[in-house]
């Protein structure tokens, strides 16, 4: 049998979902395997039309549902001026102070993995709100030698 383009599309849409806590859904069930999870959350990818992914590679992949970031901060440390966040899919990267915005909750959102978007929030939003100034009603991080904006969320 020959699969046409409409019917691989179609399998893509495996009814995967990721909750704003973090929690993989499947059709309603949690994904409770722990190795599973990490799995998917190191798969998390965002194609070039913007629809959110978790790939294996260039031509297999699958849709996810994804409700409000791909990854959340588990914890954040400074090392002098530099700022090394550890994401829930065990990654560490330096924080993208470019694309740091805070959202109506007071939580902050940043860039990870060149595309993906990180939640900062409890333990890892303290260790980091120790560099942000106030500056004429803006919020800026004094990080890596320069004062960056903290843009709203919204």
């Amino acid at each position: 049998m020959q699969f046409t383009p409409e019917m691989i599309e179609k399998m893509r849409a495996i009814g995967l979902r990721l909750d704003r806590s973090g929690v993989f859904w499947h059709e309603g069930t949690t994904v409770a395997h722990p190795r599973l999870r990490q799995a998917l959350l190191r798969w998390l990818d965002v194609r070039d039309d913007g629809r959110d992914i978790v790939k294996l590679d260039d031509t297999r992949y699958a849709y996810v549902e994804v409700e409000d970031a791909h990854l959340r901060a588990k914890s954040a440390r400074w090392e002098g001026e530099r700022c090394t966040v550890l994401w829930d899919d065990d990654q560490e990267s330096e924080l993208d102070y470019g694309s740091l915005r805070q959202a109506e909750d007071h939580a902050l959102y940043a860039t990870a993995r060149d595309k993906l978007r990180g939640r900062i929030a409890g333990p890892a939003y303290h260790a980091i709100a120790e560099h942000i100034v106030e500056d004429n009603g803006r919020f800026l991080l004094e990080a890596a030698g320069q004062r960056w904006p903290i843009a709203n969320a919204a």
